[in-house]
């Protein structure tokens, strides 16, 4: 039986890493949602794609397929996928770590810490500014609080795990579960 998994989290928590690994562990293909929620630009992530098309190449890329791993989040714009999903991964980390590692991205997409002052620097905080709101229960985006409303509707096992442990061991602990969620069917 194929295994459709999708790894949530908030920004910076590690989707994307996780998903690369478990890929390679499962010998399937990773997908990423801003690969289809945005246009390509430069700078990148500025024009939206609009909802209808992203689905559109997502099921043209490998919806139908028996497997694949997708990381991000599609909650509020993808529910024709969740019938497909048969697990979902949900990565936590403390808001201090993803800001962490959400800068030290940014250094190494650039090779060098972005300018105070200048373009990149203002688009790159209010990134961050939009980021650090995950936690806010107010905050209406992409947050803690939509994730968790998402993930009590969902009919496929959820899989949460701490993003503050390796690499190495979150993907032993994720494919850990799907075996025993296997066995447990």
């Amino acid at each position: 039986m194929g295994k459709r998994i999708h790894i949530m989290g908030a920004s910076g928590s590690g989707t994307s890493t996780l998903a690369r690994a478990m890929a390679t562990a499962l010998a399937t293909q990773a997908f990423d949602t801003d690969d289809f929620y945005w246009y390509p630009s430069d700078p990148p992530f500025r024009d939206k794609r609009p909802a209808a098309e992203r689905l559109v190449m997502m099921n043209a890329l490998f919806v139908p397929r028996a497997d694949w791993i997708l990381a991000g989040s599609f909650a509020g714009w993808g529910d024709p996928i969740i019938p497909r999903l048969t697990h979902v991964v949900f990565l936590s980390l403390p808001s201090g770590a993803r800001l962490a590692r959400l800068r030290a991205r940014e250094r190494r997409r650039y090779g060098r810490a972005i300018e105070p002052g200048g373009a990149q620097s203002r688009a790159f905080q209010s990134f961050l500014d939009w980021a650090m709101s995950y936690d806010d229960p107010q905050f209406t985006g992409r947050s803690r609080r939509v994730h968790d409303l998402w993930l009590k509707e969902l009919e496929c096992p959820v899989i949460r795990l701490d993003a503050r442990l390796p690499i190495e061991t979150l993907t032993a602990q994720a494919l850990g579960a799907l075996d025993q969620t296997r066995a447990d069917a």
